[in-house]
């Protein structure tokens, strides 16, 4: 059997009518939307379906439909008698619809978390303001240091040749200000917050209480996690990891070196295709595709 991985959609990847046309061709994803509704309390197959960029743009919003498209996606892929992983992993947000692919938890337990995840996130934007900026083409130890003196943070470690950097607006600045010389563009991203940065340290304590009380499982399958960039199999050690990533670095290029290193080609699950644009700049001779190219 073909060894595939299973990458999953991050935050940003959100857009208009995600996941309607996969949900009208599947039976099984279909299903996985009317959990979501119920679990949820509240239509949210409506808000991916039909809802605006402003509405889908909260991270209450975004993270608990990014999720369910994610799902979705998989459901649809295995009722189609595809292979289940060799490998799971997901960006940021993604790392939940992984972590649910490998057996970790539950689809509804997976979902309630995300939901208060993004509410969590949300809250912290409103006290603690901040924003991200993408660095192209810097070197990594450069980014670093001039984010250690400008007293921020680096939120991710995309692929090579693409950092994104994260933190007080007025540092952020000061941060893109100095590297714009030692690199291709350094250029501020429109979001609400400085996810992946200090700023998000209380969101982070506060989600580490609710995971706290849920029930985690060894992986079924290859699981790697952001925040160390490498598989991890102990219950304990993902919750933890799973805290910590809100407020820390996601390695996602560690992440994805370790995945094809236990599979020949990677499907990408969920809105968009980001995921797939990064394993080609990692390795051009890997096979990396989108699970459906029309959702």
């Amino acid at each position: 059997m073909e060894q595939i991985g299973y990458l999953f959609a991050g935050q940003g990847a959100q857009f208009s009518g995600m996941g309607k046309k996969l949900s009208e061709a599947s039976p099984a994803a279909r299903q996985v939307f009317a959990t979501a509704d119920k679990v949820l309390g509240y239509s949210i197959s409506r808000l991916c379906f039909e809802g605006t960029t402003e509405e889908l743009t909260p991270c209450a919003v975004c993270q608990p439909a990014i999720f369910t498209v994610s799902m979705a996606c998989r459901a649809a892929w295995l009722e189609a008698g595809n292979p289940p992983p060799a490998a799971c992993g997901g960006l940021s947000l993604g790392e939940f619809a992984a972590a649910c692919a490998a057996g970790v938890f539950s689809f509804e337990t997976a979902l309630a978390l995300v939901a208060e995840r993004g509410r969590l996130m949300d809250a912290c934007c409103q006290s603690n303001p901040g924003g991200m900026a993408a660095v192209i083409a810097g070197k990594p130890e450069e980014i670093e240091q001039i984010c250690a003196d400008c007293g921020i943070d680096v939120a991710n470690y995309n692929c090579p040749g693409q950092i994104v950097i994260s933190g007080e607006h007025e540092r952020l600045d000061r941060a893109v200000e100095l590297l714009a010389p030692k690199c291709l563009r350094a250029v501020k991203l429109t979001v609400a917050g400085a996810y992946h940065s200090r700023l998000m340290t209380p969101a982070a304590e506060e989600f580490g209480k609710v995971l706290a009380k849920v029930n985690i499982q060894p992986p079924q399958t290859i699981f790697v996690q952001n925040v160390v960039g490498e598989a991890v199999s102990n219950p304990d050690q993902i919750r933890e990891n799973l805290q910590k990533q809100v407020a820390s670095s996601v390695r996602w290029e560690s992440c994805a070196r370790n995945i094809m290193n236990h599979c020949q080609r990677t499907a990408e699950f969920g809105p968009g295709t980001v995921l797939t644009g990064f394993m080609k700049r990692i390795d051009r001779t890997f096979l990396a595709t989108p699970a459906f190219t029309e959702l």
